[in-house]
């Protein structure tokens, strides 16, 4: 799978081009652990997983935080296997700084 460039004039991917931007929410974590996961998944995504990306950045930025920033699980199964998803790649990639409280294993360090 190739990761999604930085978005340029001419690139050909417009839908995942916007999702990209939707990434941006204004808060500097949340934009590193969503864009993290664009970037990689993007590319090679089905079109119902990139509708299940666009449902998830629909909702409000607290609800985001909690649920990708912290141990909190969305009530719905469908938010819930995408925000553990997103945790999971986030953690070995290039967004463990967000996560420099636990270890490579997902464990909390003292």
């Amino acid at each position: 799978m190739t990761p999604l460039p930085h978005p340029g004039p001419g690139d050909g991917d417009r839908q995942a081009r916007q999702l990209l931007w939707r990434c941006r929410r204004g808060m500097k974590e949340l934009d590193v652990v969503l864009e993290c996961f664009a970037r990689e998944t993007l590319p090679g995504a089905s079109p119902q997983e990139r509708q299940a990306f666009a449902e998830l950045l629909a909702q409000p930025d607290p609800l985001l935080a909690a649920w990708l920033l912290t141990d909190t699980t969305p009530p719905e199964a469908r938010f819930a296997a995408l925000t553990a998803r997103i945790r999971d790649l986030c953690r070995l990639g290039h967004a463990a700084a967000v996560f420099s409280g636990e270890d490579r294993s997902g464990d909390r360090v003292s």
